[in-house]
């Protein structure tokens, strides 16, 4: 998904500037496979208008694509299973696999597919993609920051990234909410989403 421009193992000393690519960082370019051991994806939500409750879905997959000669044509995929959402609650977990929400029995699964992938220069890049809950598929954007390369111990070449994006929930059909006697809601219809990902270079066959 075009996350270069910071350093890596390779000597990459060189600044970028939007639409500039670091030639130094041609090496990453290929296909990766999310490690979901060392990866979260996550969201916040605000409760009862006064705090943030955060969750995260434990069972994922994804894939990206990576282009260090052209980020544009880089391109990442994600599949995630609704029913593994965690807040630290069971009660509240329930809640959201429920008709309520995720309706987890007849939507098992959310997907992300990319659609456009920009440099911004320096570690910053952003990825548009479909977003699809509740089989309603919307347009979203996540701005990304580059966290570096490396070989870990087990000679995989790894890349990171954090990434965040924040969507309005009632457009994907997540509607379910309940009124405060004190006015306002229980549950914020803007929802804020926090990707840190680790992918694993894939070994070519």
């Amino acid at each position: 998904m075009g996350i270069f421009g910071r350093k890596t193992d390779t000597d990459t000393d060189a600044a970028t500037t939007p639409g500039e690519v670091n030639p130094a960082l041609a090496a990453l370019t290929g296909d990766y496979t999310i490690d979901p051991a060392h990866s979260t994806i996550g969201f916040v939500a605000r409760h009862a208008m006064v705090t943030n409750v955060k969750g995260s879905f434990k069972d994922f997959e994804g894939a990206l694509h990576l282009d260090g000669s052209d980020p544009s044509k880089s391109t990442a995929t994600l599949d995630v299973k609704m029913e593994s959402v965690e807040t630290g609650s069971a009660d509240r977990d329930g809640h959201l696999k429920s008709a309520d929400f995720f309706k987890t029995d007849e939507f098992p699964t959310m997907t992300f597919r990319s659609t456009k992938a920009e440099a911004l220069g320096g570690d910053d890049y952003r990825i548009t993609g479909d977003l699809s809950i509740l089989g309603t598929t919307k347009p979203i954007t996540i701005d990304l920051e580059f966290n570096g390369s490396a070989t870990d111990p087990f000679g995989n070449q790894r890349v990171g990234f954090e990434g965040k994006a924040q969507i309005i929930r009632s457009e994907w059909g997540l509607s379910w909410n309940a009124a405060l006697e004190t006015g306002g809601v229980l549950v914020s219809d803007k929802i804020k989403l926090v990707f840190d990902i680790s992918a694993i270079k894939n070994v070519a066959a």
